[in-house]
């Protein structure tokens, strides 16, 4: 049975945003590259039912949230930010031959291995969203410190994926990470949203254009479009991971953003105690840490 969050509000939204990832990652896998008629021929997708193409267990993570457990664990080994730790942590990751890796992930994880170098050229390749579904931990250690994140969070992803609109989605997340955690409320988090779109226009989201690819465009419209329009943790999820296409990696990122804003109290017990007992043990850890760390 999953421990109940403590009576510290920041700590229940930063914890609900970590165990956020998991939960959406773990619940969308199974229908990952659906298309939303497939799944809805079958009935709608809410519990963590397992399966998929990847032949998972119920309540089984994948690379969004390994790979976010990564950055967790060399942030408190380091005792701050240090990309090399980062690397170092992926790159031990990726050795152990997970179950699943994007191949943008994978190519820039690997080119560290050969040559040691932390950045990649900027492409027009890497316009996944490989990393944005790995910033929470950044998040969390740099709440109240703005410079301090937008450091931590381009070196991250300049690692696997160098392209402007990456960099402009990762950065956006944290902040409204950010703000949700702080105990901001949706319109703080709506104001920067809109500023955010005004900047980069490709990534308008209304009228939504119900595209769940991995391509990092798609991904925030359909997150920022099922975070502004439902009104609980298990809505925004369920609705987004129905989408099919990129399931998991956009319910994990629907999930962090829904975890903050509602707090761990609002994830659903029955999905909580799916969630792989060692992740879930883990991720309260890290967050404490984490948020001990954070000013």
């Amino acid at each position: 049975m999953f421990k109940p969050a403590t009576s510290d509000p920041r700590f229940e939204r930063a914890l609900g945003a970590y165990l956020g990832v998991a939960v959406g990652d773990a619940l969308g896998a199974p229908v990952e590259f659906m298309t939303r008629r497939e799944i809805a021929h079958r009935g709608i997708h809410h519990e963590m039912t397992g399966g998929g193409w990847l032949k998972l267990k119920p309540g089984q993570i994948t690379d969004d949230t390994e790979m976010a457990l990564c950055l967790g664990r060399a942030w408190m080994q380091a005792k701050g930010w240090n990309a090399k730790v980062s690397a170092d942590y992926l790159a031990a990751w990726l050795r152990r031959r997970p179950i699943d890796v994007g191949n943008t992930c994978r190519r820039g994880i690997r080119r560290y291995m050969s040559d040691g170098s932390l950045e990649g050229p900027l492409s027009e390749g890497d316009g996944g969203n490989g990393a944005a579904m790995r910033i929470v931990p950044i998040a969390l250690a740099t709440c109240g410190d703005d410079a301090a994140f937008q450091v931590a969070a381009l070196e991250q992803a300049h690692l696997t994926h160098h392209h402007p609109l990456s960099d402009a989605a990762t950065l956006v997340l944290g902040r409204l990470v950010h703000i949700l955690v702080a105990g901001g409320d949706i319109d703080a988090c709506r104001a920067l949203t809109d500023t955010f779109v005004s900047e980069f226009p490709k990534f308008a989201f209304t009228p939504y254009p119900r595209r769940a690819s991995g391509y990092i465009v798609d991904t925030m419209q359909t997150v920022l479009h099922y975070f502004y329009c439902t009104d609980s943790f298990e809505s925004c999820v369920t609705e987004v991971v129905n989408c099919g296409e990129d399931a998991d990696t956009n319910g994990a990122i629907a999930g962090m953003l829904a975890g903050a804003r509602y707090g761990v109290q609002a994830i659903p017990q029955r999905w909580l105690t799916r969630l792989d007992a060692a992740v879930a043990s883990e991720i309260r850890q890290l967050t404490t840490g984490l948020m001990q760390i954070a000013k």
